[in-house]
């Protein structure tokens, strides 16, 4: 079957993580996707060599794409890149800041040279903020969003333990690129696009913001909890953490009377609604936590499912690489394949490869150097 962007060019300067998510996407969906590395190529390939030589980052990012070295300050490879560009749907770019633009690479400065080009800058901060020349980071974004204001303990903040700010930036992006498309089909002409990581983690942050800004309201650190939403959290059972969650009064009654057998429970006073479950947090765990506490896992879901209450393992990663609800795709490094979680849009990637460091450099500069002949 034909993907649907079967038959785009994709030119990428890209490293990392967030702008190689978007890529990932767009090669994911049939997309031609030409990844432009230095000589050393992208930071991600020398982060670790656990793939069979290849960094986990790396090999998950950027399967189905072509490798290309260029020194971007070289005369001949910037004509390449034009020759490229005057050829491409799509461009892609998360240099530092200012370094695209200086290059003349900037969303803006393509989109008035190359009319149909739908070019994307991916930035830590907007570039009409004072934050503009800020580096940014995963952990550092996260940090500065309040993120971590609201992740771990009540006795210390924590970072999420995957690249959040760079994967909702790639994702992000990715959707901008998708609606730009069609724009382009109505009107003819590409867009310049700027996707900012801050942006996205503080969309993320709206429910606490909201809290914060009309209820004066600050959100706790809870760990394995609710902020908001009470029972909503990881109890222990004799082998294990299982989460459960009533999110409206019909759940809450069925909780106390079907599962715990404390139907009295569900018109107490100071657990009647959610808000005075949340007030009343700690007394409520004293009320439930010892039922769980008698139980195995096994025991306490099956309990949950025979009366459709909802309900959660705290599984490890060792767990998520057995869970039967896992899919997995089989991809290439230059070392031999591997199989990682299928992503969700096009999860048959049997033939796709990672590529090695410029891997695709003579076969690249030929196709486009004859058309600046």
């Amino acid at each position: 079957m034909t993907r649907p962007l079967a038959g785009l060019l994709v030119i990428a300067i890209e490293q990392a993580v967030a702008a190689p998510m978007c890529t990932a996407r767009l090669a994911d969906a049939g997309a031609r996707v030409i990844k432009i590395e230095r000589g050393e190529g992208d930071t991600a390939r020398h982060y670790d060599a656990i793939v069979h030589g290849t960094s986990a980052y790396f090999a998950w990012l950027n399967r189905g794409k072509e490798s290309l070295v260029l020194d971007l300050k070289s005369a001949d490879d910037r004509r390449l890149v034009e020759n490229m560009l005057a050829k491409a749907d799509i461009f892609v770019q998360n240099l530092v800041p200012g370094a695209a633009k200086r290059l003349g690479l900037g969303a803006k400065d393509l989109a008035l040279r190359f009319p149909r080009l739908v070019a994307i800058d991916i930035v830590g901060y907007g570039q009409d903020t004072d934050y503009a020349g800020m580096r940014a980071y995963d952990m550092l974004v996260q940090a500065e969003s309040g993120l971590c204001a609201v992740t771990g303990s009540p006795e210390s903040p924590a970072k999420v333990g995957v690249s959040a700010a760079d994967i909702c930036t790639g994702m992000n992006a990715h959707a901008a690129i998708m609606e730009a498309l069609f724009e382009r089909e109505r009107a003819g002409r590409g867009a310049a696009l700027e996707i900012a990581m801050f942006d996205g983690l503080a969309d993320w942050m709206n429910v606490p913001l909201l809290h914060h800004d009309y209820g004066a309201r600050v959100t706790p650190r809870v760990g394995l909890s609710h902020a908001v939403i009470y029972p909503y959290r990881a109890f222990a059972c004799r082998d294990g953490e299982v989460v459960i969650v009533a999110q409206n009064a019909g759940e809450w009654s069925q909780l106390c009377s079907a599962v715990l057998g404390r139907p009295e429970l569900a018109t107490d006073i100071r657990f009647r609604d959610n808000p005075s479950r949340l007030i009343n947090r700690d007394a409520l765990d004293r009320e439930i936590a010892p039922f769980f506490a008698k139980l195995t896992v096994a025991q306490a879901t099956k309990t949950l499912e025979s009366v459709q209450l909802a309900w959660g393992r705290v599984s490890t990663v060792a767990d998520l690489s057995a869970h039967p609800a896992l899919r997995r795709a089989t991809c290439k490094v230059p070392g031999g394949s591997f199989q990682l979680a299928a992503p969700p849009l096009h999860p048959d990637l049997a033939s796709a490869s990672v590529p090695a460091l410029g891997e695709h450099s003579a076969l690249i500069r030929r196709e486009f150097s004859a058309m600046g002949a």
